[in-house]
């Protein structure tokens, strides 16, 4: 089977309008995004994900009700093809290797490297059979 490269769909999960709005109109102006939804908390990001197809997941650490440690594990129990990064304020030790184990590729401090963002989603392979 042929492998085809896809334009990405992105789901931000956030509590923040500010970040979810900020993140929005950066990846909606790459050439490699299709399509960006958003979440606000645990459950709508569940909802989004049963349906809508989503690429990669960019999860914020501190949620309303459940934590973003805790959907990034159900992202990688449910939907393992969707490939998820970290954003937080909290660059502790401990919170970046909760979320390496937890599966995140990668844990992005949002107050320094928020605009690496775009870069790292270019760098990222996305290949579908």
């Amino acid at each position: 089977m042929t492998e085809v490269l896809h334009k990405l769909s992105i789901l931000i999960v956030d509590d923040s309008v500010i970040i979810i709005d900020r993140l929005m109109e950066m990846l909606s102006a790459l050439e490699e995004v299709e399509e960006v939804l958003s979440a606000g908390n645990y459950e709508s990001a569940v909802q989004q994900l049963a349906t809508s197809t989503v690429h990669v997941a960019l999860l914020d650490i501190h949620l309303p009700g459940k934590n973003g440690i805790e959907l990034l594990r159900f992202i990688g129990e449910r939907y393992p093809d969707v490939q998820s990064i970290m954003l937080s304020n909290m660059q502790s030790a401990h919170h970046k290797k909760a979320c390496e184990e937890a599966g995140a590729l990668y844990f992005i401090d949002k107050s320094i490297a928020f605009e690496q963002i775009p870069g790292i989603l270019r760098s990222m392979q996305f290949r579908l059979s």
